[in-house]
């Protein structure tokens, strides 16, 4: 069974271990404060929010996302991390997790939720394939 709800002060430990687990992934690593900084702005759920996944009641897969207001339209929602430990893939955690943000953001009044994901993340585009339309825009950036 798959439960969805906010991260509780006794999971700050799996979640940093989810969340590192995440950031290897995409070959990052944040420093310790990065960590500490981002989980007090998820307990006060006021600029940025998290979701977790519990999957039999074991923590097992994390989400981060945000708001923003849009110039063509009503706000929108940036799906920022989305991740669930390996044990637990194919199991509906993904799913469950962009489900609940998409819900969140109906909520809110948001006019749709987006992400990115890496072209060659195949496991995760399968999941991505199924819930969303893959867009043609292309993303840049500037590191600063």
């Amino acid at each position: 069974m798959i439960a969805i709800g906010p991260l509780e002060p006794a999971d700050r430990a799996r979640w940093q271990e989810l969340f590192e687990g995440y950031n290897t992934f995409y070959e990052r690593t944040l420093p310790a404060e990065t960590y500490d900084e981002k989980w007090e702005a998820f307990q006060a759920n006021k600029n940025i929010h998290a979701l977790c996944a519990r999957v039999d009641g074991t923590l097992a897969g994390i989400t981060h996302f945000f708001k923003h207001p849009s110039t063509s339209g009503p706000d929108v929602c940036y799906l920022q991390d989305l991740f669930t430990a390996p044990e637990a893939r194919g199991r509906g955690a993904g799913r469950a997790l962009i489900e609940a943000v998409a819900e969140w953001a109906r909520q809110q009044a948001c006019c749709r939720v987006y992400w990115h994901t890496g072209e060659w993340n195949e496991t995760a585009r399968g999941l991505y394939d199924q819930v969303a339309e893959k867009t043609p825009f292309v993303h840049y950036r500037i590191v600063l």
